[in-house]
């Protein structure tokens, strides 16, 4: 497969009244061209930082990194995106080559323009199309999402559709201007179930006729199950397990990740009560040292778990996890 994004060594701070706080911490990762991977973990895990990052999105008081690099795979050639500083340097990423689904979109779309509007605004600054190229494009779009009298609801307000309907335009109008990688986040958590598998087979039809990446972040396996070619689970700013979705959510091997499925409601014996992982993730302020969930871990292997941060350690060709139990420094206690 073609490659399209690679991430390597992102690390991001934040200045604070408190000093500089570690948000994401040496994630590395690849997608291809048509794949879907998911990026999972507890809120605050560094989830939407990760992703903010891949268009430089995050607030002004962000620090990335020395060795951060990104790299967007582009028909002629590759970006660097830390090299671009300007907005207008920002446009091939920001809306061009890669689009968002935030997870609330009326956060995302302007009350007092018209979605129509703002379709048709985004398309002319990232495009050559005239007005009227535009608000075709824009209406064919909201069609073929799946919203009944597009050419209606294009002159309608975000406030005047429903939940699953503002998704749905809001998906409609990341993609309207073609982009190479999808970023969703948590496109599904305030829809209603009926409406979130409508979203999602949407998704995996796109990923066909579009041939795009999308980063999918959500707290839920059970969606990422259904929707991710790949995983990375990720727990207080670092990637603790990766791999294919198969590998992970079968043969899960980091106590993180045994921990969130074991959390998960089982439909065959809806009796079994539900196991929640113990304690609560730390605060940035307050990041163990060694390994971030040692803290929460109940089968710590000695004091290399508070004193050394795990490297990946190989359980097959296409899984990975970050976990001492599989180093070979580690000695049981």
């Amino acid at each position: 497969m073609t490659r399209l994004l690679d991430v390597e060594n992102l690390t991001l701070q934040f200045k604070t009244d408190e000093g500089l706080i570690t948000a994401v911490d040496n994630v590395s990762f690849s997608l291809d061209a048509g794949e879907v991977m998911g990026l999972v973990g507890e809120s605050g895990s560094g989830k939407s930082v990760t992703a903010k990052s891949l268009m430089k999105l995050n607030p002004h008081n962000a620090v990335y990194g020395p060795d951060t690099k990104i790299t967007l795979h582009l028909d002629d050639g590759p970006v660097d995106i830390m090299s671009l500083k300007s907005a207008k340097e920002m446009r091939v990423a920001r809306g061009g080559a890669i689009s968002m689904i935030f997870q609330e979109p009326m956060a995302s779309f302007a009350p007092a323009i018209s979605i129509g509007n703002q379709m048709v605004e985004q398309l002319q600054i990232h495009t050559a199309m005239n007005k009227k190229r535009a608000t075709e494009v824009s209406i064919e779009m909201l069609d073929r999402v799946g919203i009944s009298d597009a050419s209606t609801r294009f002159k309608q307000y975000a406030f005047e559709l429903s939940g699953g309907m503002r998704q749905r335009a809001m998906i409609a109008m990341a993609l309207s201007t073609k982009p190479k990688l999808l970023i969703a986040d948590e496109p599904t958590t305030a829809l209603d179930v009926t409406i979130q598998a409508q979203v999602i087979d949407l998704m995996k039809d796109l990923v066909k006729d579009f041939g795009m990446g999308i980063v999918f972040i959500t707290h839920d396996l059970g969606v990422i199950a259904q929707t991710a070619d790949t995983v990375a689970v990720m727990y207080l700013s670092r990637i603790v397990e990766r791999g294919t979705v198969r590998d992970v959510i079968r043969n899960p091997s980091h106590p993180y990740t045994k921990g969130l499925l074991a959390a998960l409601p089982r439909l065959d014996d809806l009796d079994t009560p539900l196991t929640p992982i113990p304690g609560d993730i730390p605060s940035p302020l307050e990041r163990p040292s060694g390994c971030v969930f040692n803290t929460r871990c109940g089968v710590k292997v000695g004091d290399i778990c508070s004193a050394q941060i795990p490297d990946f350690s190989d359980i097959s060709n296409s899984h990975q996890t970050a976990c001492h139990l599989y180093s070979s420094e580690a000695t049981p206690s």
